[in-house]
């Protein structure tokens, strides 16, 4: 298995695959991002190599929770490359993630997936997520 943590050199390939999700513009600030969220030890950005070249990536986040034992995971990004699709690097990824949380003692995982992501939402079910039907969100830009 090819999946490690990311470093900062990696920056670039992350900015082409959020690109691919439909994020693009992230090169400016991505590197400033990715450097607080590598020095967070509640948070853990890793990426998949697929002979030599960073073909997916997944971040994520630890969440300690009050009312129960453990954490819960949230994945805040996650974009395997157009390219290398269907080649099982995300269920890779996911599955690895999957193991991290059973360490933690972490209850579940959680991803906030929108609507219009349809190819993501059947790989999510693939994967036993079931939907959960209120998210609710304060934007604080103006």
């Amino acid at each position: 298995m090819a999946i490690r943590s990311a470093t900062l050199a990696d920056h670039s390939a992350i900015s082409n695959l959020l690109t691919q999700l439909g994020y693009p513009g992230t090169e400016d600030h991505l590197p400033d991002n990715l450097e607080r969220m590598l020095g967070q030890p509640t948070s853990q950005v890793l990426v998949y190599e697929d002979e030599g070249q960073v073909a997916g990536f997944i971040a994520i986040d630890f969440l300690t929770q009050l009312v129960v034992k453990g954490d819960f995971i949230r994945i805040s990004c996650f974009s395997v490359d157009e390219d290398t699709r269907g080649k099982g690097i995300g269920k890779a990824l996911e599955d690895y993630i999957t193991e991290l949380g059973k360490q933690r003692n972490a209850d579940r995982i959680e991803v906030h997936c929108h609507t219009r992501r349809v190819d993501a939402h059947r790989f999510y079910y693939r994967q036993g997520y079931a939907e959960s039907p209120k998210y609710l969100m304060k934007s604080l830009v103006s």
